[in-house]
């Protein structure tokens, strides 16, 4: 599974974690949900840290094949691809 997917689900699952905990407490629905979204943001910026850090290496390395990708790209319209293949033989 993809880290962006396991983190998606790791903060989906830590709101419904603090929604569930405040559902006893008398309050407005609106504001129990207000409340879980906040409580889960600050603790999904501690415990989630690592899976935070793993998306983002993940979305690097694809930014980084993406532009070797694009360069290769550009280079073979640009011709330089025959100019090398020439200049080896």
């Amino acid at each position: 599974m993809s880290p962006a997917v396991k983190y998606t689900l790791a903060r989906l699952g830590l709101l419904a974690a603090v929604f569930v905990l405040l559902v006893p407490v008398p309050m407005n629905l609106m504001l129990k949900l207000m409340i879980a979204v906040l409580v889960s943001a600050i603790l999904g910026w501690f415990l989630l840290s690592k899976m935070r850090d793993e998306v983002a290496t993940q979305v690097e390395q694809g930014l980084e094949r993406r532009k070797a990708q694009k360069e290769k790209l550009r280079s073979a319209l640009a011709g330089d691809d025959e100019e090398e293949r020439s200049g080896v033989q």
